[in-house]
Formats: C-alpha cells, sequence, structure tokens
C-alpha cells in the first residue's frame, strides 16, 4: 500500500508531518509540482491520492471536497454548497466559475420566518426549516463529467473510506461542536453521529459515518441523480417535511448548478483579479477595495496609516454590497461599481487622517453571515487550478440531519434577508434585493480569487463569513507587496464592514500606541478575542516551474505537493 494510501487510511499525525516535510523540501526545487492546500490533513492527502492515481486538480478539487463533507461536518458537507473558481491551463487559460450555492425550497416565501409580523431568529437557523436545496453533490458530478479525467466513481473513493471506516476527532471539530451543543442535542440522529451519547466527543474519538458512505456511494453510482433523486432524495424529503421543512421532491429535481462568468479586473503591473461574481459579493468588494487603494499611497504609509487606508477602502466596499443579489433574480450593477471614475470618487472622498463616521455614508443595509466555511486550493502540474469555499452557514449547519442519509442540512436560508425593513437576530437591516423568494439563491461573502500574470499565478481563499473579503484583501496585499506564502497566511486580521461601525481585529494585532493612534483618529476598536479564519494559499512561480503553499497556522490544515508526470 503506498504512503498516500496509508496516510489516507489511518490520518495519523506522524504521516502528515512527513508529507509535509516532504512537501517543503521539494517546493524548493526548481520543478513542476502538484500542491493542494486544504483545512484538514486527510483531504490534502485525498487530492494528492487523486493526482498520483492520474487525476488533474479538477479530480483533485472534486475528491478534495467530498473529503472535507466527511472530515469537516461543522464547515462543509453533501448537505451544503459552495463557489468553485477554475483554471484551465492554456495560452490564454480559461477561467470558469461554477455556482453551487444553495437554493431556497420552492415552498419559501419572504415572510416564512415571521410569527404576528416578528421574525424569529432560530426558525432560520436551527431546524429543517432553515435549510435551502444543496448544490455540493450536484457540483462535484458537474466538475468530473466536464472537467476531470476520471469518472466520479474513483474520485470520490477517499471520501467514501473516509466516512466508512472514521476518521479522528480533532480540537477544531469540538471546537465548533460547543458552540452548537444545545441544538445537536435536539436532532436526534445529529446528535447520535456526531455527540457521543449527547455529549461532545474527546479528541482523537473515532467519527464513523456509514450512512454518509451510502450516500456517498450512490453518488458515485448514478451521478447527480443518485443524490436528487431515487432513494437518497425520498429519504432527504421524507425527513424534512416529518420534521417541519417545506422541500419537496421537485426542489431536488429541479436543482442545477451555474456557471457564470468570473469577476475580471485589472490590477495593473500586468496583473488581473480573477474572482467570485454575484451571487457571491466578495469579489466585487475585493475588486473595489484594490481599485480604491490604487488610487491611495498604502504601500509606502506607515503601518497605522496603512490601516486606515485599508479599513476605510473595506468601510466603502462593503457599504456597496447591499446592491447585490442572485443575478438570476436581479440586475447587479458590477459594471457601475467597479468604474473607475466611481473609484476614483470614493477614494477621494477618504481623508488621510480621520476615520469616515459609516452614518456619513448614504444608507444602506447590511447583513450576517455565518463564519464556519472552508476553503481549499489545487494546482496540477499542467496549470490546471482550483480555488474554492464550501459552506454549510453556521457550524453544523442546521444540526439537522434526514435519518438513513448521514446527509447534515445547512441553514444558509439565514444569509437572506428575513425582515427587509428592520434588524434580524445580529440587528443587522435587511436588504431587498436578498429577500427570500422560492427558488432564489442568497448572498454570500465566499471569495475564492486568482491574480495572475505572466510570470506568477496566486490563488486565495478563507472561511469567515462577512470577514472573507477583508481576510482575502489583507493577504493579498501581502502578495503585492512580495510577501512569502506564510505572510499571507499569519498576518494579522482586521476588519470593518460599514455596519456595526467598528474595527474589529485580533488579539495583538496592533500594538497599544497603534490602537491609540487609531482611537485618536474616530475608529471605535473591538478585539473580537480569538483568532478567526483558515486561509489556503498557493503561488506558482511560471518561470521556475515551482510553487508554494501554505496552510493557515489558526487552523489542522496541510499544504503539500508530488510530482506528477503525465
Amino acid at each position: 500500500m503506498s504512503l498516500l494510501k496509508r496516510c489516507s487510511r489511518t490520518l495519523v499525525t506522524f504521516c502528515s508531518l512527513l508529507l509535509l516535510s516532504v512537501a517543503l523540501h521539494a517546493a524548493e526545487q526548481p520543478v513542476a509540482q502538484a500542491t493542494v492546500a486544504s483545512a484538514h490533513p486527510a483531504a490534502t492527502v485525498a487530492g494528492l491520492e487523486t493526482l498520483a492515481g492520474g487525476g488533474n486538480a479538477f479530480d483533485a478539487a472534486v475528491a478534495v471536497a467530498a473529503a472535507l463533507a466527511v472530515v469537516e461536518p461543522y464547515g462543509s458537507g453533501l448537505g451544503g454548497g459552495g463557489l468553485f473558481l477554475l483554471r484551465q491551463a492554456g495560452n490564454p487559460p480559461q477561467y470558469r466559475f461554477i455556482d453551487a450555492r444553495e437554493r431556497a425550497p420552492l415552498a419559501a416565501s419572504a415572510r416564512m420566518y415571521q410569527r404576528n409580523g416578528v421574525v424569529q431568529p432560530d426558525l432560520s437557523l436551527n431546524g429543517p426549516l432553515a435549510a435551502g436545496i444543496p448544490g455540493l453533490p450536484a457540483a462535484l458530478a458537474e466538475i468530473s463529467s466536464r472537467f476531470g479525467r476520471k469518472p466520479l466513481a474513483d474520485n470520490l473513493v477517499p471520501a467514501i473510506r473516509l466516512a466508512s471506516d472514521g476518521v479522528s476527532v480533532d480540537r477544531i471539530y469540538i471546537d465548533r461542536a460547543a458552540g452548537r451543543l444545545d441544538v445537536m442535542r435536539k436532532d436526534r440522529e445529529t446528535a447520535r453521529i456526531f455527540l457521543q451519547q449527547g455529549n461532545l466527543p474527546e479528541e482523537w474519538d473515532l467519527l464513523r459515518q456509514p450512512e454518509l458512505a451510502n450516500t456517498l456511494e450512490h453518488l458515485a453510482r448514478y451521478g447527480r441523480s443518485g443524490f436528487y433523486e431515487g432513494e437518497t432524495a425520498d429519504k432527504l424529503v421524507e425527513g424534512v417535511r416529518a420534521a417541519g421543512g417545506i422541500w419537496g421532491l421537485e426542489d431536488l429535481r429541479s436543482y442545477r448548478v451555474v456557471e457564470r462568468q468570473p469577476l475580471r479586473y485589472p490590477l495593473g503591473a500586468g496583473r488581473e483579479l480573477v474572482s467570485a461574481p454575484p451571487p457571491s459579493a466578495g469579489g466585487v468588494a475585493l475588486a473595489q477595495s484594490l481599485g480604491i487603494l490604487a488610487q491611495l499611497p498604502w504601500q509606502k504609509a506607515e503601518p497605522t496609516q496603512r490601516v486606515h487606508y485599508v479599513a476605510e477602502a473595506l468601510r466603502r466596499a462593503y457599504h456597496d454590497r447591499s446592491m447585490l443579489g442572485d443575478p438570476d433574480r436581479i440586475a447587479n450593477p458590477v459594471q457601475q461599481l467597479l468604474s473607475p471614475d466611481y473609484l476614483k470618487r470614493l477614494a477621494a472622498g477618504i481623508d488621510p487622517r480621520r476615520a469616515t463616521p459609516s452614518a456619513t455614508l448614504p444608507p444602506a443595509p447590511t447583513w450576517r453571515e455565518g463564519d464556519h466555511t472552508t476553503h481549499f486550493v489545487v494546482i496540477d502540474e499542467q496549470g490546471n487550478a482550483v480555488a474554492a469555499t464550501l459552506s454549510v452557514n453556521l457550524p453544523f449547519g442546521a444540526a439537522f440531519t434526514p435519518p438513513g442519509t448521514g446527509v447534515l442540512l445547512n441553514d444558509e436560508m439565514d444569509d437572506f434577508a428575513a425582515d427587509i425593513q428592520g434588524a434580524n437576530a445580529y440587528g443587522l437591516t435587511g436588504s431587498a434585493a436578498n429577500a427570500i423568494a422560492p427558488g432564489k439563491r442568497p448572498l454570500s461573502s465566499m471569495s475564492p480569487s486568482f491574480i495572475e500574470s505572466a510570470d506568477e499565478l496566486a490563488a486565495f481563499g478563507t472561511p469567515g463569513g462577512s470577514r472573507i473579503p477583508s481576510m482575502v484583501l489583507l493577504a493579498m496585499l501581502e502578495y503585492l507587496d512580495g510577501k512569502s506564502v506564510q505572510n499571507w497566511v499569519s498576518a494579522p486580521r482586521y476588519h470593518t464592514q460599514y455596519l456595526p461601525d467598528v474595527l474589529e481585529h485580533e488579539p495583538r494585532a496592533f500594538t497599544p500606541a497603534q490602537q491609540a493612534d487609531l482611537t485618536a483618529r474616530g475608529y471605535t476598536l473591538k478585539d473580537v478575542g480569538r483568532a478567526y479564519g483558515n486561509q489556503q494559499v498557493l503561488l506558482w512561480h511560471k518561470k521556475a516551474r515551482s510553487v508554494d503553499a501554505a496552510s493557515d497556522p489558526r487552523g489542522i490544515g496541510l499544504a503539500a505537493g508530488t510530482s506528477v508526470h503525465y
């Protein structure tokens, strides 16, 4: 049995460390190297195993996404969705964007979470009524059939093995489950699978998911119809409706992923941003922020002044988010939001010494998103690449699992505006462009992105809900400053999103002197009390034919490579 297969089966720590050591050594050599960076070692190994077995980056992406659905039930899963940014090698390369965002059930309505005119937050957060129609299984089938070299069944082998044989519970799992423990206990099937007799599992306990393995096997055998029709679909709908949800079989039968044109924005110096279009607002926010900063001397500024410029750019980019929504339902003014004249006006409104009170900007609604998602990046030796962000919204999604499926459902319906006149459970007002409607996709901040030039390809992405664009922006600025990939993922993080009008930051992100300076400029600082995000990045040096990759030190992920010759 190969080293990769032994690591995938046993998931022992020393194997993961060995792979990382080999990858770092190999990355120093001027040779092409297929590379995977994901938030969990087992998922990275699944991708490397697929590459070593003759798959390309798209096959590896399917293997990684499916493995994450097993080992990271708190961040992604077959019951959720995601956004996939694809690069097809060529001269010039081709970019594709696969929208596998969840859809509202056909029986959904704008006031479905209101009772007597008042929004009931629990209904859009917990239980089957909170779940949108999943998109990830359709994406796995679509990407395999259209872009992969190997059949879907081969690409799902590692995930099926992990679900059947089991995976060790880790500290991240326990931390995420602790925050949702009360809700998870309320659903018998969720508690049975993901808890130990109603309590948190211990670290290194084995999580086995035979029902999920069976669902994956149906998907492997029958493709898309193995999830959205037949036995699995019947069980999903029966379980949802028995618990008070509104899914119907037609919701599943009619679900399709959508290929959209990626957002592309020139950055100067021969570089181009390629990112997520609506229904993600993340790509627009990144392009706007970079476009505003291009008018400002951010690279020459001392550290606190640089924070000020970045925060003011983010404030204005997040302000415009309310204009965006599902592109199948509304006309998104992306061209206007990214026009040079508009971005110059936004930059001109920034006082170089003072924070702009958000209340002085034109009124605009804001939002909330669950911040426990997952992200991975893959590149093969031909230059095909994938950056993908997947989610079930809050940790462990809706904490509801239809019996017999092993599929933990998302609570992405909470990403819609449940009350466009008032505020949601987090005190944030809604947007008419993102109101609930049957079959509609909710707005997202997920931002899988590339920056490409003739010499380099950089890939970015992270979980983190509404903080995703700010985290990706900070990583991109490290890249544009010429810093190493490890700097991209380890640099201290801060965030502002127009409303609430605060500058959030990780502990120790700012020195006491910087905090005093920022306060004097008019910022209200908020230490969030913990590190956040889990970025996965890579940098392909085209002339050297080498790849550097990094996994966020805040998580337990693994960035590793393998030499594969086709």
